[in-house]
């Protein structure tokens, strides 16, 4: 007879019909509970929604061999993705290109080639693709701009504070070294294209959205993380613009309405109209047309200041 803390814990999470049998469950305990199969060994509560890390953890603990790859591991990695490859329904699973693929219900099986580095521990029972092989994944799956987006935010520098990490997801040179030793790889040719196009800098996917669609539009290259006053650490500092002509563009996002926040925006703006810069705020809504009220306002400021 299974006790009451061996039932709790197989209806609080996905789990694999070998954990059930360590805590004493046979199949008629199983099949008496509120639980559903959903793959060979795996089965899930029928109450809530199982979490992405673990329907990975139990379902790879049931297929030797394999790791999280493609968009599991880009979410699993905790990486933006667009909203067409936000669908998590089926988890991506890779082995090595010598092993089968996996074969399982629930699952896109994958064969591969890896090189050291590319698959790391997530955290206990969670393999996975990294966050640079992820996007190297999804060079077949995803569009130049949505490639870009991506790429920005493994290459851009976090904010330790916030974070908890200091360095950047991959560099530039490193993502160079990786397309180079995957030269007949599906999407490699748009991860090349792609890699031309990222820039350090980016702190938000929107912030690449605008700046890609600058460029689209003919617009001169905008510079990133421009600091006011490059002398004092202290310094506001604007997203994007152009040093040379005192033009700031700042992208103010949904974290942007908190009351602190938007004081510590007025400042920032402030000290940039201060010093002679125009300051352009940009927000969610303008991306609804392309940014036309943006392209506007910039395209006049360029004018004024080259006159």
């Amino acid at each position: 007879m299974a006790t009451p803390t061996a039932l709790d814990l197989m209806l609080a999470h996905p789990f694999t019909s070998a954990e059930a049998r360590r805590l004493g469950l046979d199949y008629a305990d199983l099949v008496k509970q509120e639980v559903t199969r959903v793959s060979r060994g795996i089965y899930v509560p029928r109450v809530g929604v199982p979490t992405l890390v673990d329907r990975a953890r139990a379902t790879l603990a049931v297929t030797q061999g394999a790791w999280a790859s493609h968009r599991t591991s880009t979410a699993l990695n905790g990486l933006w993705l667009p909203d067409p490859s936000s669908d998590h329904s089926l988890l991506h699973l890779s082995k090595p290109s010598h092993l089968p693929r996996v074969r399982r219900e629930g699952v896109v099986g994958h064969r591969v080639t890896a090189h050291p580095g590319e698959v790391i521990e997530l955290e206990p029972g969670i393999m996975a693709s990294s966050p640079a092989r992820s996007w190297l994944d999804l060079g077949q799956e995803l569009g130049p701009v949505s490639l870009v987006a991506l790429g920005d935010q493994l290459i851009r520098k976090p904010r330790p504070q916030f974070e908890g990490r200091s360095e950047s997801y991959a560099t530039i040179a490193q993502l160079t070294e990786m397309i180079r030793l995957h030269p007949k790889m599906k999407g490699v040719a748009k991860c090349r294209a792609a890699l031309a196009d990222m820039r350090v800098g980016a702190d938000s996917i929107p912030e690449t959205l605008l700046r890609l669609c600058l460029l689209a539009y003919g617009f001169p290259e905008p510079e990133l993380q421009i600091v006011l006053r490059p002398s004092d650490a202290f310094s506001p500092s604007a997203d994007l613009g152009y040093l040379a002509l005192k033009i700031a563009i700042q992208y103010d996002g949904a974290h942007h309405l908190a009351d602190q926040q938007r004081l510590r925006d007025a400042r920032r703006d402030a000290a940039f109209r201060e010093a002679g810069w125009t300051v352009i705020i940009v927000t969610a809504a303008d991306r609804e047309d392309d940014f036309g009220r943006v392209r506007h306002k910039l395209r006049s400021a360029l004018r004024s200041r080259a006159a």
